[in-house]
């Protein structure tokens, strides 16, 4: 059985920072590729960020890249978004799948969520 376990959401005022982390089981994690998805209040889930299966290559959202950045431990099976210079549009419940650029399993945690707010 395929699960997600995200953490290391809560609220922060803009400008701070937050690593969100993805812990991975039921996969062989080695050899998946895997995202960063978010889904904000009212809106569809966008993709956030991916990374490559040996972490070499990543790819980000516009309005995200040089803010974010994902990266993996394959020893832990976990993977993690470093969230820095955080806005208000920034708040969402944050998910991780694995695919790096479309969600390959149907199930999806509970997600994490981040609230930007002064």
């Amino acid at each position: 059985q395929v699960q997600f376990v995200e953490s290391g959401g809560g609220l922060v005022q803009p400008g701070g920072s937050l690593r969100l982390s993805c812990a991975v089981s039921g996969i062989d994690f080695t050899i998946a590729t895997m995202s960063w998805y978010r889904q904000a209040a009212g809106k569809g889930r966008e993709l956030v960020a991916g990374i490559s299966a040996d972490g070499a290559s990543t790819n980000y959202l516009g309005s995200v890249k040089g803010r974010f950045t994902i990266s993996r431990d394959n020893n832990k099976n976990t993977i993690f978004l470093q969230m820095n210079t955080l806005k208000p549009e920034d708040t969402a419940r944050y998910y991780c799948n694995s695919g790096r650029y479309t969600p390959v399993r149907p199930d999806w945690g509970q997600g994490t969520q981040v609230t930007v707010s002064s």
